[in-house]
C-alpha cells in the first residue's frame, strides 16, 4: 500500500477539499453542504471531526497542507474523465482506490451529494490536476427531447406536424442575392403553406382555421428557422391583412374574403404606415370620404409625403386594408380601415393606384415592401371594415363606441396579436443564433498553458459561458412568457384588452432588443466564422434588426407600457390623454409609498441569492419604486402649473426605464408560475437554474440603480456577480442539451459550424 497520512475512508474527500479551498466562492452555505454530506457518510467520529476541521472557514488549511494534497493527488497518476454524471466523485474514488489498492465501482453517495449540491463542474478544477483528460460519451441527466416537449405543451400536435412539413424540398435553404428571385421563392413558399391549411390556422373554423392564435404563433416562430423573409410575408398575408378582416370586419367581410385570403388566392397588404406617420397612426393623412349619392368611399393621398410607406406584400397584392381618416357628411370620424382592390385579375394596377418598390433593404429582401399612393380611388361602401364604425343606409355614421378616442384605440387593440408574433419571431432568431454559436463553442478549441493536453474548448472559458449561457437562460424565460401571453390573448380578444396590450408592448420592445443583442453576441462568439453568410448569423442579424421598429417602435411602446402601469391598466392603451394618469396618481400615490419595503440588503449566501422569493421581491421593488417616482415627478410638475403633456415629456426617459422594468418583473413571475407546471422534477430543477440566471443577470444589469436606492449593499452586488459566473459554469455541461431543447429541426440547421 502506498503511504499517505489519511485513513482509507477519509482519503476520498481530499480531492474535494482541494477543489473547495481552491475556489474563492467558498461560503458558509457551501460548507454546510459539505458538513451535511459527511454526517450521512459511513465515517467514525474521529474521521468526521478531522474532516470538519479541514472544512472550517474560520481556520482554513495552510498552504503547506494544500500543497501536500496536490502532491498526493498527482502521485496517484489518476486522470480526469469528463462528461460523466459525477466526474469529481469518480476521480476522487479512483485516487482513494490507488492508495488503498482496491477497485470500487460504486460511487459514494455523500461525494455525489456534494458534487451535485455545490454545482462543481470540470472546468472549475481541471486545471488543478495533472494528467491527460479522458472524454467519455456524453452522459447528461437531462434530455433535449424532454425539454422540447415541456416547451411545446398543448401545441405538440400542431408543432410536430409542422416540423414534418418543413422537410419538404421547398424549404431547403438557399442563398439569394437578387431580391426579385428571393421574393418569388418566398411567395411560392407562402402559397404552399396556404395550400396545407396553415394560412387560415388562426381564423374561425368556418373559414378554415381553429379559432385560436396560439398554434398560429408556434407556426410563425418556426418559420424563422427557414427564412425571416418567409416569416414576415406569412405574417403580413395571414396575420395583418387577414387579421384585419377578421378582427375589424364583420360577417359579410369574413364570408367574402377570409377563405380566399387563408388560401393565398387573394393576396393582401396592410396599408397603415405613412412616410410622415409611423408610430402616430392617429395622425395619418390619407382620407376616405363617403359619397352618399354613389354609396362609395373615395380614398385619397393628399400630399406627396402622405403615401403609404414600407408596406409588405405591396408588389404582389391584389387587395389592401387601407387605414385612413373617414369623412362622413363633412365630419372627420377618425381612422378607419377600408378594403381596396389595388390590382385587377391580370395583376395590373387599378386606375388611381401608384406603387413604388422600396428597393433593397438591410435585410428581409424576400419581402416586397413598397410605397402606395391613392388618387381619388372609389371603393364600395361595403368595403368599410365596420365592426367599430359603420355608415347606415341614410348615409349617417354609427358606432357602438361613442367616444372617438376609445373607438380608435379599441380598434388598434384587436391587432395586438401581431406584436406577440413579432416578439416570438425575434426570439426564434435569437435561439437559432444561440444554437449555432453554442455548437461551434463546443467544437472550437483555442489556447492551453499545459503542453501535454489538447487546447481548451472555448465553451470552457468563463467569459464565453457567460456570453452564451445567460441569453440561453433568458430565451427560455421569454419563450414561456410569450406562450402564456398568447394563450391569454386568445381568451380576451373580444373583451377588455387594456392589460394585455400593456404587457405585449413591454414584452415586444424588451424581447426584440434582447434578440438583436443576442444575435450580435453570437456573431462575435463565432469570430470570423460568424461573419460568413453560409453560417446564417449575418443574415439573421440584418433580418431581425427591423423587428425593433415595426409593429410599434420600441421606445414608444415602452412609454405606452409605462402609462398602463401608472394607471393600473385603467386607461385606454395608446390614449394621448393624461387625465387618467393624474386621477390614478392622486388616489394611489400614498399606497405606493407603503408598499416599498426593501429587504435582504446584505444577505449573500447561496440559498438567498438563488431564492425566487428574493428575485421576485427585487424585481417588483424596482417596478414599484419607478412607478412611484415617475408619478410623483409628474404630479409635482403639474401642480406647479406645467401643462400635462410637458410634464409627460419631462419624465419620458424615466417611463422608458419603468416599461422595461415591468417587462422583466412580468417575465420572471410568469416563468416561476410556469415552473410549477413541470411534472418532471429533475428537469424542473434545471429550469429553476435558468430562471435564477435570468433574474440575477437582470438585477446585476441594474445594479447601479439598486445601489443608488440602497436595496443592495456593495458586498451583495459583488456576490451576485460571482454567483452569475458560477451558475453559468454549473449550466455549461448542459449547453448542448439546452440548445437542442429548442427543437429546431435538423433540416434547418444548415450552418457548417453548427454540425
Amino acid at each position: 500500500m502506498k503511504t499517505q497520512p489519511y485513513s482509507s475512508t477519509l482519503l476520498k474527500y481530499i480531492p474535494f477539499l482541494y477543489v473547495i479551498w481552491a475556489d474563492d466562492l467558498i461560503s458558509p452555505s457551501e460548507i454546510q453542504v459539505f458538513k451535511s454530506a459527511i454526517e450521512k457518510d459511513d465515517l467514525n467520529s474521529e474521521e468526521k471531526k478531522q474532516l470538519l476541521s479541514l472544512a472550517n472557514p474560520d481556520n482554513p488549511p495552510t498552504l503547506e497542507t494544500r500543497k501536500n494534497w496536490k502532491e498526493l493527488i498527482d502521485a496517484s497518476g489518476v486522470t480526469l474523465t469528463e462528461n460523466i454524471s459525477y466526474p469529481l466523485s469518480a476521480f476522487s474514488e479512483k485516487v482513494a482506490n490507488y492508495y488503498n489498492s482496491t477497485e470500487k465501482n460504486q460511487l459514494n453517495q455523500s461525494l455525489k451529494a456534494i458534487e451535485l449540491n455545490l454545482g462543481i463542474q470540470p472546468n472549475h478544477y481541471r486545471h488543478l490536476f495533472k494528467g491527460t483528460l479522458k472524454v467519455q460519451e456524453n452522459i447528461i441527466p437531462y434530455q433535449s427531447e424532454v425539454i422540447d416537449q415541456i416547451m411545446k405543451g398543448d401545441n405538440t400536435e400542431y408543432i410536430d406536424e409542422f416540423r414534418s412539413l418543413l422537410k419538404d424540398a421547398i424549404f431547403d435553404w438557399k442563398l439569394f442575392r437578387d431580391k426579385d428571385a428571393h421574393r418569388a421563392h418566398v411567395l411560392n413558399q407562402v402559397k404552399f403553406l396556404a395550400e396545407k391549411g396553415y394560412g387560415a390556422l388562426g381564423y374561425q373554423k368556418a373559414y378554415g382555421g381553429i379559432g385560436k392564435m396560439t398554434p398560429y404563433g408556434s407556426i410563425f416562430e418556426h418559420l424563422m428557422y427557414i427564412d425571416a423573409s418567409l416569416t414576415v410575408k406569412f405574417g403580413v398575408q395571414f396575420g395583418l391583412f387577414g387579421g384585419s378582416i377578421q378582427n375589424l370586419g364583420t360577417k359579410k367581410h369574413h364570408d367574402k374574403w377570409l377563405n380566399s385570403t387563408g388560401k393565398a388566392q387573394t393576396l393582401g397588404c396592410f396599408a397603415m404606415t405613412e412616410t410622415r406617420h409611423g408610430s402616430n397612426v392617429k395622425g395619418i393623412k390619407t382620407t376616405a370620404t363617403y359619397i352618399h349619392e354613389t354609396k362609395s368611399i373615395i380614398i385619397n393621398t393628399p400630399g406627396p409625403n402622405d403615401n403609404k410607406e414600407y408596406i409588405g406584400n405591396a408588389l404582389h397584392s391584389s387587395m389592401a386594408t387601407v387605414f385612413a381618416q373617414l369623412i362622413v357628411n363633412g365630419e372627420n370620424k377618425g381612422v378607419h380601415a377600408i378594403l381596396c382592390e389595388i390590382r385587377n385579375k391580370e395583376g395590373n394596377l387599378n386606375e388611381g393606384i401608384t406603387v413604388e418598390d422600396n428597393g433593397y433593404k438591410l435585410g428581409l429582401n424576400g419581402v416586397d415592401n413598397g410605397k402606395i399612393w391613392f388618387n381619388n380611388v372609389a371603393v364600395p361602401k361595403e368595403n368599410l371594415l365596420n365592426r367599430f364604425g359603420d355608415i347606415d343606409d341614410q348615409g349617417n355614421y354609427t358606432s357602438p363606441i361613442e367616444n372617438s378616442n376609445k373607438r380608435f384605440f379599441t380598434m388598434l387593440g384587436t391587432l395586438v396579436g401581431g406584436r406577440i408574433c413579432v416578439a416570438k419571431g425575434a426570439l426564434s432568431g435569437a435561439k437559432y443564433a444561440l444554437h449555432i454559436a453554442t455548437k461551434y463553442a463546443l467544437n472550437r478549441r483555442q489556447f492551453n498553458s499545459v503542453s501535454n493536453i489538447q487546447e481548451d474548448l472555448i465553451m470552457d472559458y468563463p467569459s464565453h459561458q457567460m456570453r452564451l449561457m445567460i441569453p440561453i437562460a433568458s430565451s427560455y424565460v421569454y419563450q414561456a412568457t410569450l406562450d402564456k401571453i398568447i394563450r391569454d390573448y386568445d381568451t380576451v380578444i373580444n373583451q377588455d384588452t387594456r392589460k394585455i396590450e400593456t404587457q405585449v408592448a413591454a414584452l415586444k420592445a424588451t424581447i426584440t432588443w434582447f434578440a438583436n443583442n443576442t444575435i450580435q453576441e453570437c456573431r462575435e462568439a463565432c469570430g470570423g466564422k460568424g461573419y460568413l453568410l453560409e453560417n446564417r448569423i449575418g443574415d439573421l442579424k440584418n433580418d431581425v434588426d427591423i423587428f425593433t421598429t415595426f409593429e410599434g417602435d420600441n421606445t414608444v411602446l415602452l412609454q405606452l407600457a409605462a402609462k398602463g402601469v401608472l394607471t393600473d391598466f385603467q386607461s385606454d392603451f395608446n390614449s394621448d390623454s393624461f387625465v387618467d394618469i393624474l386621477k390614478y396618481v392622486g388616489k394611489n400615490i400614498s399606497d405606493k409609498l407603503t408598499t416599498i419595503n426593501p429587504i435582504f440588503t446584505n444577505k449573500t449566501d447561496k440559498e438567498h441569492l438563488y431564492s425566487s422569493e428574493f428575485h421576485l421581491e427585487a424585481l417588483r421593488y424596482r417596478t414599484r419604486r419607478l412607478t412611484f417616482s415617475a408619478a410623483s415627478r409628474m404630479r409635482k410638475y403639474i401642480k406647479s402649473g406645467m401643462p400635462s403633456y410637458q410634464a409627460f415629456l419631462k419624465v419620458q426617459t424615466h417611463l422608458i426605464v419603468l416599461g422595461e422594468a415591468y417587462a422583466h418583473q412580468m417575465s420572471y413571475k410568469i416563468f416561476t408560475d410556469f415552473l410549477q407546471t413541470i411534472g418532471d422534477k429533475e428537469h424542473q430543477q434545471l429550469f429553476e437554474k435558468l430562471g435564477t440566471l435570468y433574474a440575477l443577470q437582470t438585477i446585476k444589469t441594474n445594479a447601479d440603480w439598486y445601489l443608488e436606492h440602497g436595496y443592495l449593499s456593495t458586498n451583495k452586488s459583488k456576490a451576485i456577480k460571482r454567483r452569475l459566473e458560477r451558475l453559468c459554469s454549473e449550466l455549461r455541461p448542459y449547453a448542448s442539451t439546452l440548445v437542442d431543447g429548442y427543437g429546431i429541426p435538423k433540416k434547418c440547421i444548415t450552418a457548417p459550424i453548427a454540425k
